[in-house]
């Protein structure tokens, strides 16, 4: 999306964006992608995420035509030997091998939806947010289970009622259930649909199978009205 940067402190690493929808959006220092600060009244583009704005870098004006003038023309040569010769732009923090999103491992993605985007049914969620989010989140459950299954064997608890891991299970599921909604609801945002399909998952079985196949469709390769393509998606 794109927006202006409202103010920010680079002392304090912290400012807001006025997003095109009309939005205000926070900014931290982490959150850039090529600069190291932003002025007050850049214009940029970012991801948003929920409240804050993720992958932010600011958009430079193109270099203008080349002088019409004879005279102009004929002196650059002779300027060009003494003039250092141009940089390429450089790239801080966590920029300066990938942007954010191409070295985020699995993990990041199911840290991100248990953190930042746990109220988060905005925007947009690829294909490996998703299912990264989805192995952790088995990989997890399994621990937690296998934790209530070892104390229910140690207080002598009947296979029958094992009343800590039930009490572990239910608890993980509750406190999971809102970021792995709006995970969803991303989703589907990201190909292009309404999240409110997510409501198909009430639908036993069929539901199930209808969310599984949207979840492997690919990336929608242009900005929708869910955002822009997320960050570190080929397209």
């Amino acid at each position: 999306m794109r927006g202006e940067v409202l103010h920010y402190d680079e002392d304090q690493g912290f400012g807001f964006i006025t997003g095109a929808d009309g939005n205000r959006y926070t900014l931290a220092r982490e959150d850039l992608r090529r600069e190291a600060s932003v002025a007050g009244g850049t214009t940029v583009e970012f991801q948003p995420a929920g409240g804050r704005a993720r992958d932010v870098f600011s958009i430079r004006a193109q270099p203008g035509s080349a002088p019409a003038d004879a005279s102009t023309a004929t002196a650059a040569p002779s300027q060009a030997g003494n003039a250092p010769a141009a940089r390429p732009p450089q790239h801080f923090g966590r920029s300066a091998e990938q942007s954010p999103a191409e070295s985020a491992g699995l993990w990041n993605y199911f840290w991100l939806g248990l953190t930042e985007n746990y109220f988060n049914f905005a925007g947009r969620a690829r294909r490996k947010e998703y299912w990264g989010y989805c192995l952790f989140w088995t990989i997890a459950l399994i621990v937690v289970v296998g934790i209530g299954v070892f104390i229910d064997g140690v207080m002598g608890n009947t296979a029958e009622l094992p009343a800590v891991t039930v009490g572990l299970f239910g608890l993980f599921l509750l406190a999971t259930a809102l970021p792995w909604f709006g995970l969803n609801v991303r989703r589907l945002h990201d190909i292009g649909l309404t999240g409110w399909l997510f409501l198909l998952f009430l639908i036993p079985t069929f539901g199930t199978v209808i969310i599984l196949i949207f979840a492997l469709i690919p990336t929608q390769a242009r900005e929708n009205q869910w955002g822009p393509v997320p960050a570190g998606v080929r397209v």
